[in-house]
């Protein structure tokens, strides 16, 4: 009964190593993909995601399974989530981690790079806008495709205060007047 819960303590340094470097290359392949990847998802993508938890799991825990083995791989996400925080709260580290927020449209104008970037499309970019409740593009102010992949629609109106700004890629390319 007992080797079927308990690891030997080079079981589980491999337990800990391999988490942390499924958790490090989910990072990596997120930030190169880009945090399109887990917004907004289809059912496609969410069958994708148990798939790769699937993988995770099984290459961190091993051929055969342990409950000590899983609990020393739950810790290791925990800590290393813990140390991802760490390093997002530190400027150079948060873009490590983090992507910056980006613009798609500045005004009525669509930014096409960005899109390209972002990997937005045209029709997912007019589903946002109407789903924002925006009747036609001279009542935008910006688009922007923030780090959590959703995409925030700022309507004209009263301006939009520049700091709200700071920090988004393309963020000089509203015009002057649409802002406070």
């Amino acid at each position: 009964m007992g080797e079927l819960l308990g690891v030997t303590p080079l079981e589980a340094l491999a337990v800990v190593l391999g988490t942390a470097g499924m958790y490090v290359t989910m990072v990596i392949i997120i930030k190169l993909v880009g945090q399109r990847m887990l917004s907004s998802m289809s059912s496609f993508d969410v069958a994708a995601v148990i798939a790769f938890g699937s993988i995770l799991g099984r290459a961190a825990l091993g051929e055969a399974p342990r409950l000590a083995a899983g609990i020393l791989s739950l810790a290791t996400l925990v800590a290393m989530q813990a140390v991802a925080g760490l390093v997002r709260s530190v400027r150079r580290g948060g873009r490590l981690i983090v992507s910056e927020p980006v613009l798609l449209m500045a005004g009525s104008a669509v930014v096409e790079e960005n899109m390209r970037h972002c990997h937005v499309v045209l029709a997912e970019l007019q589903s946002r806008l109407r789903q924002a409740g925006i009747r036609h593009r001279g009542e935008v102010a910006a688009v922007v495709f923030e780090p959590s992949g959703a995409i925030s629609v700022l309507r004209r109106g009263d301006g939009i205060e520049e700091n709200l700004l700071d920090g988004v890629r393309g963020g000089e390319l509203v015009p002057r007047e649409l802002l406070r």
